[in-house]
């Protein structure tokens, strides 16, 4: 025991037994979905193993693990295990939670950069990590085992050596090995779990692989074992709210995702400053030089009044991650059947599609982008920086959204920051979407590329008049905005943690 004292022998220790028995259990299961043995709730031994495990490690550790002081219960550990800099739910919990006084670590890959003010806000620290490979040859169920199993570690060490947290809020999905090693920690700690639904990761990789492939039925049940074991639970419709408690005895509460403060309609003044700095066009020479001109908009330095262009082109906004879940090839159809719409004579507006976000599909459609021949449409892909892409939005006249919810039970956030910048959004269909988008109240819901074709050619037709469709939607979204972000997650999250319920 005064071996056992030195608290890092006893972690590494303790780490290293954990792994080889989470190596064996993964190994176990792959192995039974492989062979289609396994029932649809299989694996009760190692469920008793894990159980098991957790509760010796408690004894022999947690004495030193649970040491509180006076600033535990101010603590509170937000843990992504993707991009913090794209994961703005986040980052507002993160927000939300340094604005009552909580000293909040936020943990996950810093790939891109977050909003400023989480950067600004003192009471907000980032402790980065690295997304990690596993072994890079032999079968890919053994590469992706062992890299859950370096992850796992990586998480383990993290998380244990930090100050002790009152509360671990993480987001699910990616929630592999995330959930179950936060629960451990938690454990360890006396810490609380709260898991964030956005998704379910198993229909996501359902999406790449088929529901029947054996990594996909593992990520299932892993899933239905260690989410009921979290303190508390968000999600983010009430229809994954029902899903949760009819099929995974679950009880969550609901946090519809809310615009932040920062998306709103654009003044004048700042779209013509940002129109500027993402115009390369050169000056054209017939043209008065005393006013300052971009495609959009016009500023004159006499008064420094800016106005926006009778003759300017339609900004279409859309944004992506660039996944599986998203079929852009429904977009692109739909602007050259728009692009044929005014070859032949429609009275259309010329059009700007600026596509934003990063993505492993990405490079795909950029080749797709680059074949087409347009000549009234034209299409770009920026990154943009946090700052930038609300000022974007509450420029814009029209999103797009081809966000197609793998379980059918999620939102996208990004059509919220849309009609929080009171723009209108033309949105695929799937179902739990009438939660947000009223089809001809604040946008329009399609079904496939014609359809949407047909909906741009129709919100067009009377741009930039005040007095079409396109324009009465943008009155409706001014005339019906409800809470933000703060006021709904003072609502429904703030007495989750402060109550302990």
């Amino acid at each position: 025991w005064q071996w056992f004292d030195d608290s890092a022998a006893l972690i590494t220790v303790s780490l290293n037994f954990f792994l080889l028995l989470l190596a064996a259990l993964l190994a176990g299961s792959a192995a039974l979905l492989a062979a289609g043995d396994a029932p649809d709730c299989f694996l009760p031994v190692p469920a008793v193993l894990v159980t098991a495990l957790a509760g010796l490690l408690t004894l022999l550790c947690g004495w030193r693990l649970r040491r509180r002081d006076g600033g535990t219960e101010r603590r509170v550990c937000v843990l992504v295990l993707g991009d913090v800099g794209r994961s703005p739910r986040m980052q507002y919990h993160a927000l939300s939670l340094s604005r009552h006084l909580y000293h909040v670590t936020v943990v996950g890959f810093l790939d891109s950069k977050p909003h400023q003010d989480v950067l600004n806000q003192q009471r907000i620290r980032i402790l980065p990590i690295t997304e990690v490979r596993g072994v890079q040859a032999g079968p890919k169920l053994l590469r992706y085992v062992t890299k859950v199993l370096v992850q796992s570690l990586q998480l383990l060490r993290v998380l244990l050596s930090m100050e002790l947290q009152a509360l671990v809020l993480m987001q699910n999905p990616p929630g592999l090995p995330g959930i179950a090693v936060a629960w451990l920690v938690c454990v360890l700690r006396g810490s609380r779990l709260i898991v964030d639904w956005h998704n379910y990761g198993y229909t996501i990789m359902a999406l790449s692989h088929g529901p029947a492939h054996p990594v996909v039925r593992l990520a299932r049940w892993y899933e239905h074992f260690f989410g009921p074991l979290a303190s508390d639970n968000l999600c983010v419709t009430n229809a994954m709210k029902e899903d949760l408690q009819e099929n995974w005895n679950i009880r969550a509460t609901t946090l519809y995702d809310r615009p932040a403060s920062i998306f709103r309609e654009t003044p004048l003044r700042l779209q013509h400053e940002l129109f500027r700095r993402f115009d390369g066009s050169d000056p054209d020479p017939d043209l008065d030089l005393d006013l300052e001109r971009t495609a959009f908009s016009v500023r004159d330095p006499a008064d420094d009044s800016v106005t926006l262009r009778s003759e300017r082109p339609a900004l279409l906004l859309s944004s992506t991650s660039w996944t599986e879940d998203e079929d852009f090839s429904i977009l692109l159809k739909a602007l050259e059947d728009y692009e044929g719409f005014i070859r032949a004579g429609a009275s259309l507006p010329s059009l700007v599609c600026v596509i934003t976000g990063k993505g492993p599909q990405k490079e795909h459609y950029r080749r797709i982008i680059d074949s087409l021949h347009l000549e009234h449409v034209q299409i770009c892909t920026p990154w943009l920086e946090a700052e930038d892409y609300p000022v974007l939005l509450g420029s814009a006249d029209l999103g797009v959204c081809l966000h197609k919810s793998s379980s059918g039970l999620d939102l996208p956030m990004k059509v919220v920051d849309m009609f929080g910048c009171c723009l209108p959004v033309c949105a695929v269909h799937f179902r739990c979407l009438q939660e947000l988008v009223k089809h001809e109240e604040n946008g329009l819901i399609f079904r496939d590329s014609d359809e949407l074709a047909q909906q741009l050619k129709s919100l067009l037709s009377e741009f930039p008049g005040s007095d079409g469709r396109l324009a009465a939607f943008r009155r409706n979204l001014r005339s019906s905005r409800g809470q933000r972000w703060d006021d709904n997650w003072d609502q429904n999250v703030l007495p989750m943690i402060s109550g302990g319920r």
